[in-house]
């Protein structure tokens, strides 16, 4: 836990993806946060995380459904959503969002 608030913390703009392997819209959003990554490049860190191998990590977020994605931004948690975006929604919320 602490490796991932260093994270958080250490980088300007971070998205994390709470997924699972067993999810279809994960396996559908997956191809549209890479594309939004590409977008942002070193300015945004995007970190997937499996929920059934980080169930811990999952609980303490309070994550019920998968997908969800939570924004941070300079280590303030700033927006969170469950559920399939397109790449310009995401690139909207993130532009809204980040520093």
């Amino acid at each position: 836990m602490a490796n991932f608030k260093e994270i958080i913390n250490k980088n300007k703009t971070v998205l994390i993806d709470f997924s699972a392997t067993w999810c279809g819209p994960c396996q559908t959003l997956a191809p549209i946060l890479k594309d939004v990554k590409d977008h942002y490049g070193d300015r945004l860190t995007v970190i997937k995380i499996d929920v059934d191998k980080n169930e811990a990590l999952s609980r303490s977020f309070a994550v019920q459904g998968v997908p969800t994605l939570i924004l941070y931004s300079n280590g303030n948690q700033v927006w969170r959503q469950s559920g399939v975006l397109t790449k310009r929604e995401l690139v909207s919320i993130i532009d809204v969002h980040s520093a």
